[in-house]
C-alpha cells in the first residue's frame, strides 16, 4: 500500500470518529501518530486502522478551547459560560449532539435557527462543574476528589457522558469506608446506579463489624432495609452477639415506634449461634423481648437448639438445621493444597469454610501431578506453589492455581530446587527462601515478579534454613527456625526491601524444624515443630517493637510440617505429624482468651502441605459446604456413632440401647484417636528423603462438630 492510500485511509478514519457519537475520544486530520504498520488490509478495498488520539493532540485542543481560537459555541450555566467546539463536545455527549446540531426555534427576533444553536445554557450545574466536564470532553481527564464526585457523577449522567460516571463510580467505590458506604448506598440506589451499589452493599457486608461499630446511617435505615442487612447470608460477622446488639441499637434510635418489630429482627439473627451468656443475659431476659408475644416462640426454639434437646433423641427422623442455626456463607477461605501421606505426595485440594466448620474436596489438581514440603503464596485470586518433592523430585519448579477459572499453568522456574522451602508474599512479589535442594541446605533466596514472570536472586540469609517459615509483618520478612544440615535452628532473621539485607533478632526460646509462623496483629507467631527430640504444641510471638519472645498457650496437638493460617481473627493450625502419626486434626487460636479450640478435622490426613487465605471469591460458593441444610443431621449422626462404639467397647456387645445411646451422647464428645503412623523426622527426611509410612487405619468416627464458633467453643 503506497503513501498516498495510507493517508486517505487515515483521513477517512478520522472523519467518521470526528462526528461519531462515541466517548472515546475525538480525531482530526493529522491528530493521530499512525504508522503505515498499524494499516491492514482485508480486502482490495477495505482496510483496518488501528490507533488513539495522542495525548499532544488532546492538549492542543484544549490549548485552542482556552484561548478561544476556532471555537464555534458557548456554553453557559448559573455562574459563568465557556467557549467550546462543538463538535468536541458533541463527540462524547448525545445531550451536546443534540444541542448543537438540533434546529430550534430562534430565541430573538430576527436571529436564525441556525444561530441559536451555537449556545446552550444549562441550569442547576455549577461552573466548577462544567470546567471538569469540558476537561473531561477534551482531555479525557478531570479532577475528582470528594467534594465535588456526587455532583459531577449527576452532572454528567445528565449529560450523557458514560466514561465521566464511569470514572465517578469508580472513584466512589474507592473511597468507600465503614463511615460512609450506607450513605454511597443510598446515593447510588437513588440515582439507579445498580453496580455501585452492589459494591457499596458487599463492603457493608463484608467489614459488617466495622460498620456497626462506626456508622451512624445504618440506624438511621427503614425497617425492611436494615432487616435485609441483617438476615443477609452474606454478613460477615464470627460472631452472631454482634448482630444482636446492633439490632438493640437500631430499636434505641427509636424505641416507641421500632421496638414494636423485635421478633421480626431476632428472625433474621441466627439466634442458635450466639454465645449462650449473651443468649440467655442479653436476648432471653431483654425488656424489648420479654413485651413481645411473637418473640417466645423463638426463644423457646433456640433454647431447644442450644441444649441440644432434639439431638438426642436416636429414633427422630432426620434432622435439619433450623433458619435460626444457618450459618452464613463466609468472605474467605483456606485453601489447603498438596502434602504427604501414605508414603506418597498428594496433590488433593481441601478448602475450609468457616461458617459451617467443614473441610470440603475440590476437585481441581494439579495435572502436572502432586507436590509436598513445598510453599505457597496467595495474589489476588491466584495461589502459587513453589518447589517441593513429590517423593522422587526435587522441583525448582513453580504451578499457579486460578481459583476463578480452577485451571493450574506453569511459570517461570526458579534459578534452585527447593524442598522444605519457606515462602511469603511482599508487596506484590514471591519470595521462595532457604530449602534444600537434594544436596545442600540453602540460604539463598530468590524473588518473583508476577509482572515479568521472572525470578531473580537476592541477598542470601544470615543462615542456611530447611524446612523454616517465613510471614511479612510490616514491610518484612521474617524468617523463623528450621534445619541447617546439622541441628534444629531457634534463630530468626528479618529482610527489609528497602535495605535488601537480612538482619538477625533475638533467638526464639525454643529450637523449631518443621515450624509454621504467620503475621498476627502486629506480632509474629511461631508455633510447633520439632526440636531434635520431639513434636511441639508450644508456641510463641515476637514483639518488633520490644524485640521479645513470649509463650501463647500449647496447642492440644503437637505437630510439625503444617498449615498455619489465619481467617476470622483467628489462627488455625492445619494436620501435620505429631511424631507417632500423620494427623488430620484443625484447631484455632483465640487471641481474647489466649486458647487453642478444636475444629472439624480434614477429610484427609497429611503433613507437609500449604494452607492459604483467600478473600473475596466472587465463586465463593464454589468452595463452601453445600449440604448447609444437613448439618444438624450430620452432627447427630457421628454423636449416635460415638455413643454405640464407646457402649460396645465397656459393655463387650453389639446390640446397645437408645437408652444407653442417649446416655453416651450426653458424655464425652471426642472419640478416642487410634490411627498410628510412622514417619521419619525431619532430620531423617531432609537426609534421605521421606520414606513409605506404615499405618494403621483412623478411626473414621471422630467427632464431627455443626458449623459454628458457638459450636467450637461448646465442644472444646
Amino acid at each position: 500500500m503506497n503513501r498516498e492510500r495510507v493517508n486517505a485511509v487515515i483521513h477517512h478514519h478520522h472523519q467518521h470518529n470526528a462526528i461519531a457519537n462515541n466517548d472515546e475520544g475525538v480525531l482530526s486530520d493529522g491528530d493521530m501518530d499512525v504508522d503505515v504498520e498499524d494499516v491492514g488490509v482485508e480486502k482490495e478495498d477495505e482496510q483496518i486502522l488501528v490507533g488513539t488520539v495522542s495525548e499532544q493532540a488532546l492538549q492542543t485542543l484544549n490549548e485552542l478551547r482556552c484561548s478561544n481560537l476556532l471555537c464555534d459555541a458557548v456554553i453557559s450555566v448559573t455562574d459563568g459560560s465557556f467557549n467550546v467546539h462543538r463538535a468536541i463536545m458533541s463527540a462524547c455527549s448525545p445531550y451536546f449532539r443534540a444541542q448543537f446540531t438540533t434546529t430550534g426555534e430562534a430565541t430573538n427576533k430576527g436571529s436564525n435557527a441556525e444561530s441559536n444553536n451555537h449556545h446552550v445554557h444549562i441550569p442547576g450545574i455549577s461552573s466548577s462543574i462544567m470546567e471538569e466536564i469540558i476537561n473531561y470532553a477534551y482531555l479525557r481527564k478531570c479532577s475528582i476528589n470528594a467534594d465535588n464526585v456526587h455532583q459531577l457523577l449527576i452532572s454528567a449522567d445528565y449529560v450523557g457522558i458514560s466514561g465521566l460516571v464511569k470514572m465517578c463510580k469508580q472513584y466512589l467505590a474507592q473511597m468507600l469506608t465503614a463511615e460512609n458506604c450506607v450513605s454511597i448506598m443510598g446515593f447510588a440506589r437513588f440515582r439507579f446506579l445498580n453496580d455501585l451499589y452492589a459494591k457499596a452493599r458487599n463492603y457493608l457486608l463484608r467489614h459488617f463489624i466495622e460498620v456497626a461499630s462506626k456508622n451512624k446511617d445504618l440506624l438511621q435505615m427503614n425497617l425492611k432495609d436494615f432487616y435485609d442487612v441483617i438476615n443477609d447470608d452474606e454478613l460477615n460477622t464470627r460472631e452472631e452477639d454482634n448482630v444482636w446488639k446492633l439490632c438493640v441499637k437500631w430499636i434505641d434510635q427509636d424505641p416507641e415506634n421500632r421496638k414494636q418489630h423485635v421478633a421480626q429482627l431476632m428472625q433474621g439473627v441466627r439466634l442458635g449461634l450466639m454465645t449462650p451468656k449473651c443468649f440467655m443475659e442479653e436476648v432471653k431476659e431483654h425488656p424489648y423481648v420479654l413485651q413481645s408475644d411473637e418473640a417466645k416462640p423463638l426463644i423457646v426454639e433456640t433454647f431447644k437448639f442450644m441444649y441440644d434437646l432434639d439431638i438426642i433423641n436416636p429414633t427422630s427422623g432426620e434432622l435439619t438445621t433450623p433458619p435460626l442455626a444457618m450459618p452464613r456463607l463466609p468472605h474467605e477461605v483456606i485453601f489447603a493444597i498438596g502434602g504427604w501421606s501414605g508414603g506418597t505426595s498428594k496433590a488433593c485440594i481441601e478448602t475450609y469454610d468457616t461458617r459451617a466448620d467443614r473441610w470440603v474436596n475440590i476437585p481441581a489438581e494439579d495435572p502436572a501431578g502432586p507436590r509436598a514440603y513445598h510453599g505457597t503464596a496467595v495474589i489476588g485470586y491466584k495461589i502459587y506453589a513453589i518447589g517441593g518433592y513429590d517423593g522422587l523430585e526435587y522441583f525448582n519448579t513453580c504451578r499457579v492455581f486460578d481459583a476463578i477459572k480452577k485451571t493450574w499453568k506453569e511459570v517461570a522456574p526458579m534459578h534452585s530446587r527447593r524442598c522444605y522451602v519457606s515462602v511469603a508474599e511482599l508487596n506484590g512479589l514471591i519470595y521462595a527462601i532457604g530449602g534444600y535442594d537434594g544436596h545442600n541446605r540453602l540460604n539463598t533466596v530468590e524473588r518473583y515478579n508476577p509482572a515479568t514472570n521472572q525470578w531473580s536472586v537476592i541477598t542470601p540469609m544470615n543462615m542456611q534454613r530447611s524446612d523454616a517459615s517465613a510471614c511479612t509483618l510490616n514491610g518484612k520478612i521474617y524468617a523463623t527456625g528450621g534445619f541447617n544440615g546439622q541441628e534444629c535452628l531457634d534463630s530468626a532473621e528479618f529482610y527489609d526491601p528497602n535495605t535488601n539485607v537480612w538482619t538477625r533478632i533475638p533467638n526464639m526460646n525454643q529450637r523449631r524444624s518443621g515450624v509454621s509462623c504467620v503475621a498476627f496483629r502486629g506480632q509474629v507467631y511461631v508455633v510447633g515443630g520439632f526440636n531434635g527430640t520431639s513434636r511441639l504444641a508450644t508456641g510463641e510471638r515476637y514483639n518488633p517493637d520490644t524485640q521479645t519472645w513470649t509463650f501463647i498457650r500449647e496447642m492440644n496437638h503437637s505437630r510439625s510440617n503444617f498449615g498455619l493460617e489465619i481467617i476470622d481473627d483467628m489462627i488455625f493450625a492445619i494436620a501435620g505429624f505429631n511424631g507417632v502419626s500423620t494427623i488430620s486434626h484443625t484447631e484455632c487460636y483465640v487471641p481474647e482468651t489466649d486458647e487453642w479450640m478444636e475444629a472439624t478435622d480434614m477429610n484427609i490426613i497429611r503433613s507437609a502441605l500449604t494452607a492459604n487465605n483467600v478473600a473475596g471469591l466472587p465463586n465463593i460458593r464454589d468452595y463452601i459446604h453445600k449440604e448447609r441444610d444437613r448439618l444438624m443431621e450430620e452432627r447427630r449422626q457421628r454423636l449416635l456413632a460415638n455413643a454405640m462404639v464407646r457402649d460396645e467397647r465397656m459393655n463387650g456387645s453389639s446390640n446397645a440401647s437408645v437408652e444407653t445411646v442417649q446416655d453416651s451422647i450426653m458424655e464425652d464428645y471426642e472419640s478416642p484417636n487410634e490411627h498410628d503412623e510412622n514417619e521419619l523426622s525431619d532430620e531423617e527426611e531432609h537426609v534421605i528423603g521421606p520414606r513409605p509410612e506404615n499405618r494403621r487405619f483412623r478411626n473414621p468416627i471422630r467427632t464431627q462438630r455443626i458449623g459454628s464458633h458457638h459450636e467450637i467453643r461448646r465442644r472444646a
